[in-house]
């Protein structure tokens, strides 16, 4: 295995999470190492002191296929301690390019996701409709607004970790669906260390669980999960909408005035509604530009034994 190349797709899944639009979950599928991932997490129990105890650390660290783990957990790393500042500035002065690019990445991860489903019947059809009534019910609901206090990050990273490796469902959109998203944000671009050990333990002890859940579905149900997933990512596409106008504010812990309700524009009338430009061009390009991304990873990923 190219562990150089695994890190480079850690950065790409790092980068997915950062933002509120696709996961590090679908990037992992795209890029063909999903499967090597969650087996390798789901190793990681009980059952490895025993080994460490009998076979020494080298076995143990090999038989959670240790190198893989560090080399792309290194460039999820590394991804969001470079990317957060740089993502947080473009949300607050390109929203729409921003959201468009978004926008496109989720679109062609359907499509990505929905050629891995190996039947196509009625039922299957039916959990898709499921998943997409589920996630579009999430986003229309009040979204909630947890303060940051010790427990809810704890909760926060628990949470968000197991929609991080789903692929389909976004960390980042989790969080910020339970107002957690600017504040754990803001710990990573101020490199606040009780925050993020805090987050990262919760990270830690959901992923541990979680990963046997999804790794025994995926065995005995992989279609079904997998257009489920699917339906959630169809079902937050009126979230990522790039054109939206904001009807009520709210003030955040910080004193700081951040969108409350909002409501989805077509962009011939987004102008019009809020005087701003639609930035119509370059949406449809950067949307393109996404498209483009996830099939050029995936055709990577066909060509190359990595």
């Amino acid at each position: 295995m190219n562990y150089f190349t695994t890190f480079l797709k850690g950065v790409a899944m790092g980068a997915a999470d950062v933002v509120p639009g696709v996961s590090g979950g679908t990037i992992a599928f795209i890029t063909g190492i999903y499967d090597t991932l969650l087996e390798s997490i789901r190793r990681v129990n009980p059952s490895l002191l025993g080994i460490w105890k009998r076979d020494g650390f080298k076995a143990a660290f090999n038989h959670i296929n240790g190198l893989f783990l560090i080399s792309l957990f290194g460039g999820i790393f590394i991804s969001i301690a470079t990317l957060a500042k740089l993502i947080s500035w473009l949300l607050v002065t390109h929203p729409i390019p921003l959201w468009s690019f978004f926008f496109g990445l989720i679109l062609v991860s359907v499509f990505h996701m929905l050629k891995q489903v190996e039947q196509r019947t009625l039922s299957r059809f039916v959990f898709l409709l499921l998943g997409v009534a589920f996630a579009y019910s999430i986003t229309v609901l009040k979204p909630l607004h947890m303060e940051p206090t010790s427990l809810n990050v704890l909760l926060a990273g628990s949470i968000a970790i197991c929609a991080m490796i789903l692929p389909g469902i976004s960390g980042s959109f989790i969080l910020l669906l339970i107002g957690m998203y600017t504040p754990v944000l803001g710990a990573v671009k101020s490199f606040d260390i009780s925050i993020l050990a805090l987050f990262l333990s919760g990270c830690v002890a959901g992923l541990l669980t979680f990963s046997h859940l999804l790794s025994w579905l995926l065995r005995r149900f992989r279609d079904f999960t997998l257009v489920f997933l699917t339906g959630l990512m169809l079902g937050t596409l009126p979230k990522i909408w790039p054109w939206k106008e904001t009807l009520t504010w709210r003030t955040n812990s910080k004193g700081e005035q951040v969108p409350l309700l909002q409501e989805n524009l077509s962009p011939f009338d987004f102008e019009a509604v809020t005087s701003q430009p639609a930035q119509l061009g370059i949406a449809i390009v950067l949307m393109v530009c996404a498209i483009a991304l996830v099939l050029g990873l995936e055709k990577f990923a066909e060509n190359r034994d990595i």
